[in-house]
């Protein structure tokens, strides 16, 4: 499909249904104030004055695919205990579906709980387990993968190495989808860099693209990010790579075109969920087809967008259409080259 505007593409947005496939998350905030130190130990007393819980790892990508417009279906396995049902009234809360969530006696969900003070993190204390899922549970959730997958216009890989993904079950979808011509996504970590061959699109930070090809480059040349990044293509047989550089931007290598776009100019308050953000944006825009410079054009707006708000939130879809049409992104970039 063609689009003649920024307008018809947000609007398109809302037609499209994502399937995220990883490791899901509670984060969960405790706000306090500090006085004095206790007499027990060396450490500050937080008198307890607020508590949040919020959906974290792919939940969060699940709501950056919500506020965009699209209808995000969250496939993952959490434990049945307290914080597995947490999780999943957070998913109600939130208007989310649990039709992908699969619960197993043998895991525990993945809960990380951080104390404040102000705007200080004073303590962050994890509940998880990095253990793979044992054969059962990997073959429930590629049932429910193949059962859902048809129905989405794109399967978005959502991993932080926490044991949802495998090679073994990263291979199975990535097959499964591209016999149904389904684009595949990937936002990955260091444990499985490698096994997400013929992914349509990939999307690693700097340090790891580094870390996952065993190389060092200076990314300030031009030529060694290119060859990098075709190096990163070439290895993992991959249609497209968009290479987030921090401050510097992004850099896109799709098909035969390859562009780098700078980041926007702007006060940053908090660069956590800017990832998150990115691949959403990315994701919906390889849904729709629409040109390299473009998807990537809108994805580095969107996560320099959130990086001006403290703490992880989801991308407003006003802000960044107004801030799309500010900075002229569809007369650039839709026509690539």
């Amino acid at each position: 499909m063609t689009f003649q505007s920024i307008e018809e593409i947000f609007g398109a947005f809302n037609r499209l249904r994502v399937l995220i496939i990883g490791d899901v998350m509670v984060d969960a905030y405790l706000w306090g104030k500090v006085e004095r130190i206790s007499p027990e130990a060396p450490v500050p007393i937080v008198n307890v004055q607020r508590r949040e819980r919020r959906l974290g790892g792919a939940g969060n990508v699940a709501l950056n695919v919500q506020s965009l417009g699209a209808t995000p279906v969250l496939c993952s396995v959490i434990g049945t205990g307290v914080d597995g049902e947490t999780f999943l009234t957070l998913l109600a809360e939130n208007q989310l579906t649990n039709e992908g969530i699969l619960q197993s006696e043998e895991r525990i969900t993945t809960v990380k709980n951080r104390v404040l003070s102000g705007s200080q993190q004073i303590l962050r204390i994890d509940s998880e387990t990095d253990a793979l899922l044992n054969e059962e549970e990997r073959k429930a959730l590629i049932r429910r993968v193949k059962e859902l997958a048809p129905t989405c216009d794109v399967v978005l890989f959502q991993d932080y190495d926490k044991g949802v993904l495998s090679k073994e079950t990263i291979w199975e979808i990535i097959r499964f989808a591209e016999k149904r011509n389904i684009p595949t996504v990937v936002d990955p970590k260091k444990r499985n860099f490698v096994h997400y061959q013929n992914a349509t699109l990939f999307k690693p930070n700097l340090k790891e693209l580094r870390e996952g090809l065993q190389i060092d480059f200076n990314a300030d040349n031009p030529a060694e990010l290119v060859y990098a990044t075709g190096l990163l293509k070439q290895r993992l047989q991959l249609k497209a790579a968009l290479i987030t550089l921090s401050e510097k931007g992004v850099y896109i290598d799709y098909d035969d075109e390859r562009h780098l776009l700078p980041a926007h100019i702007r006060q940053i308050a908090d660069v956590s969920g800017a990832g998150d953000t990115v691949i959403s944006i990315a994701a919906l825009c390889l849904a729709l087809r629409l040109p390299p410079r473009l998807l990537a054009g809108l994805a580095n707006l969107g996560g320099g967008l959130v990086c001006e708000y403290v703490g992880v939130v989801p991308v407003d879809k006003e802000r960044l259409k107004e801030e799309a049409y500010q900075n002229r992104l569809f007369e650039m970039y839709a026509n690539s080259r």
